[in-house]
């Protein structure tokens, strides 16, 4: 692996990608116009969302494209290189996630055009991310191309290295990629939240990675912060583009991988605390409807509609979510440099 320090060139990179993918965008939107790929709003959604009805969606696109390409060009050569070298072929899985997630999400994003704001079933969902993970969990596990602290839970503040079975690593690797995916998915409901969220996270990997000496993943994760920037100058609001479930669940599964790649997943909950608690209050609304027989533990969920509902504007909303989301990843990255 390469022991120069990557940060340079890592910058440089979510720079240019930046750079280019803002430049394609406003073709894209066009195209998507133009197409009529537009938001489809379900009739349960909340009143104000009825403005944002045929606003382009599928903007995931935006994101995948250039960090594919780019990622490629940048590893071409080490790939080439003989295992023993030292190579970026380990790339090639966070690679496979967002292009497999982000192809799923399309699935669902195309249905949802076709009907009410209804896409795939969610049993269908889940079962089609589930599969996935369970094949990055497979290669995590037991294949094990270079990755760093796999089968091992690091406990920042103890100091503690626990070294796991395989198969509970297994599970637990599919149960935080399937987690991730969704809770970025459900983050995705505000201008400018799910983009400012997510960045913040892969730029809080980034820097694990680099003081890991994980060259070709901090690359990676500046490359993939300055895709998200570049889809924000798009979906501020009011929004342009929608990433729709072809970025949402991509973003997140991502998110998922490379957290286990660093083997600091267990930070993932800090670093990524804003789409946790997004996800956590969806699934504390839906136990607490159920157990007190159609009472509301929230105003709505998301958590971030609750706060809406209480009187908050979508734009308060999303700066201090975004806000937080700085502030855990920066609190993220201090735990995992604790020894």
């Amino acid at each position: 692996m390469n022991t120069d320090n990557p940060m340079p060139l890592a910058l440089t990179l979510g720079t240019m990608t930046f750079l280019l993918t803002v430049i394609w965008g406003d073709p894209l939107v066009e195209v998507l116009r133009r197409l009529k790929i537009g938001q489809r709003i379900r009739e349960d959604s909340p009143d104000w969302h009825n403005s944002k009805e045929g606003t382009p969606t599928m903007g995931g696109v935006l994101i995948v494209v250039p960090v594919v390409i780019i990622t490629l060009l940048l590893n071409l050569v080490n790939l080439l290189r003989p295992p023993d070298q030292g190579t970026g072929v380990s790339i090639l899985l966070p690679l496979f996630v967002l292009v497999s997630f982000g192809v799923l999400g399309a699935l669902d994003d195309s249905t949802k055009l076709r009907t009410q704001g209804e896409g795939i079933s969610p049993r269908a969902k889940i079962i089609g991310q589930v599969a996935l993970a369970g094949i990055v969990a497979f290669v995590l596990t037991f294949v094990n191309g270079g990755f760093q602290f796999t089968s091992e839970i690091y406990l920042p503040i103890m100091g503690l290295r626990v070294t796991l079975a395989p198969v509970l690593y297994f599970l637990i690797a599919i149960f935080v990629i399937v987690s991730a995916s969704n809770a970025v998915n459900l983050t995705d409901g505000m201008d400018g939240l799910a983009g400012t969220v997510v960045a913040a996270a892969f730029a809080a990997y980034g820097l694990i990675g680099l003081v890991q000496g994980q060259a070709f993943l901090v690359q990676f994760c500046f490359i993939m912060v300055g895709a998200c920037f570049a889809f924000l100058w798009y979906n501020v609001v009011p929004a342009q583009l929608f990433m729709g479930d072809t970025g949402s669940l991509a973003l997140g599964a991502t998110l998922g991988t490379v957290a286990l790649m660093t083997g600091q997943w267990v930070l993932l909950p800090v670093i990524a605390a804003v789409p946790v608690v997004e996800l956590l209050s969806v699934v504390g609304q839906v136990a607490y409807f159920r157990w007190s027989g159609g009472g509301r533990l929230l105003r709505r969920s998301p958590l971030h509609y609750h706060f809406q509902l209480g009187g908050w504007s979508e734009p308060q909303v999303v700066q201090r979510f975004s806000m937080i989301a700085i502030l855990s990843a920066m609190v993220g990255v201090a735990l995992a440099l604790l020894r």
